[in-house]
């Protein structure tokens, strides 16, 4: 078993994830990381981090919204370290159009990456959480599971579903010493949001009262602050917005 503290961080490849993983790696936690298709981008932040910061990290490549791929993405993670105890939740894509237009496949594809993989990682790593009396589960969601927005539809359903899991599941898990909550992100300057212009990031900066959009790493560091957090809290979902919402 390993002596380090283990993390598991889905959707680790690039923005908000990456950012997670560079952090758990410097406060010294074994990772395990995920993506769905960026191999390549995984085996390098996996040599970055171990040659960086002398952590151990196990890559898996695959769909974890897939209940059997993500019971093998954990059987590998326990057979490498013996132990994970903290889940990331962080896969998610997004979905811009009106739901008038949006079709049953689309629909069901975002529930699957945004809200059924939150289920089966948290569903896989509670029994050895519960085991330990110990375990951190932690939700990257964003202010529009909140308040919504509007094209958007189907992603805020599924963030605002995400926030409800979290609140709940902390109930479930707190006499177990296990900890949920949820980072709901507002604008984060990521490649997910690559598809507004400068313009729009300057208008979109104005309204918000820090005057600009955040940085993933930002959000690494409120993850590596709620792993340190104690038992009492649990059950919060923490606006990264700058004040915008």
């Amino acid at each position: 078993m390993s002596l380090k503290k283990v993390a598991l961080v889905t959707g680790a490849s690039r923005g908000i994830g990456k950012s997670i993983a560079i952090q758990l790696a410097k406060d010294g936690y074994n990772l395990i990381l995920n993506s769905v298709y960026s191999k390549d981008l995984l085996r390098e932040l996996k040599s970055d981090l171990e040659m960086t910061y002398k952590v151990s990290c196990l890559t898996f490549l695959g769909d974890i919204g897939d209940f059997n791929v993500a019971q093998c993405l954990f059987e590998n993670a326990y057979a490498t370290f013996g132990r994970i105890d903290v889940v990331v939740n962080n896969a998610g894509v997004s979905h811009l159009g009106l739901l008038s237009d949006m079709d049953i496949e689309q629909w069901n594809a975002l529930v699957q990456t945004n809200l059924t993989s939150v289920f089966n990682c948290s569903k896989l790593a509670i029994p050895a959480m519960v085991t330990q009396k110990s375990g951190k589960i932690i939700n990257i969601s964003s202010v529009w599971g909140s308040v919504g927005a509007s094209c958007e539809v189907a992603y805020s359903a599924t963030k605002g579903a995400i926030h409800a899991f979290t609140k709940a599941l902390s109930k479930e898990l707190a006499p177990s010493n296990i900890q949920v909550n949820c980072i709901a992100c507002g604008m984060i300057n990521t490649e997910m949001n690559a598809c507004f212009s400068e313009e729009d990031k300057a208008d979109l900066a104005a309204e918000i009262p820090v005057g600009r959009l955040g940085s993933p790493a930002e959000i690494g560091q409120m993850v590596s602050m709620l792993c340190q957090a104690g038992e009492y809290l649990t059950g919060q979902v923490i606006h990264m917005d700058g004040g915008w919402i």
